[in-house]
C-alpha cells in the first residue's frame, strides 16, 4: 500500500468534511447529552462512581446526585449541539470534566488504581471541552 496515494485521498476527502471545530463541538455535545440521558436511566450505574470517602460531602443521596447531573447534562449538551450558548456550556463540561479528572485521579492513588480507565478517557474529555470552549470564545 502506498501511504502517500492514502493520504492524498484523505486529503482529498477532506475537502469535503465539515470544519475540525464543527466535528469537535458536536462530538462533545453528544457526549455531554447522552452521558446525560444514561444518567437519567440508569443513575445507579453512575453513582458507583462516588467512593465512600466523597459520598458523607454529597448533600443528596449519590442516585439523586447523578439524577440531577443528568437532567443539566441534558440541556447544556443539546445547547453545545444547537451551537446555541456553546461558550458557557462548553465552560461547565470544560470545568466539571476538569474536576472529575482530580477527582479520579485522587480516587486512582488513595483506591489501588480504581477508576484509571475511566480517569485515561477523561482526560482525552476534557482535552476535547477546553478546544470547543477555546474556539468559541474566538467566535464571539
Amino acid at each position: 500500500m502506498d501511504t502517500r496515494r492514502v493520504v492524498g485521498s484523505l486529503r482529498d476527502a477532506a475537502a469535503f468534511a465539515p470544519d475540525a471545530s464543527t466535528v469537535a463541538r458536536v462530538g462533545l455535545g453528544l457526549m455531554v447529552f447522552s452521558a446525560g440521558v444514561h444518567k437519567l436511566l440508569d443513575p445507579a450505574a453512575w453513582a458507583v462512581y462516588v467512593v465512600d470517602w466523597l459520598a458523607p460531602w454529597v448533600v443528596v443521596s449519590p442516585v439523586a446526585f447523578m439524577l440531577v447531573n443528568g437532567v443539566l447534562e441534558i440541556g447544556f449538551g443539546a445547547a453545545i449541539l444547537a451551537d446555541r450558548y456553546t461558550a458557557l456550556a462548553s465552560a461547565v463540561a470544560a470545568v466539571s470534566l476538569s474536576a472529575t479528572c482530580l477527582y479520579l485521579a485522587a480516587v486512582f492513588v488513595l483506591e489501588a488504581g480504581l477508576f484509571g480507565d475511566v480517569l485515561a478517557r477523561d482526560v482525552g474529555l476534557t482535552g476535547l471541552a477546553w478546544s470547543v470552549l477555546l474556539d468559541s470564545l474566538r467566535e464571539e
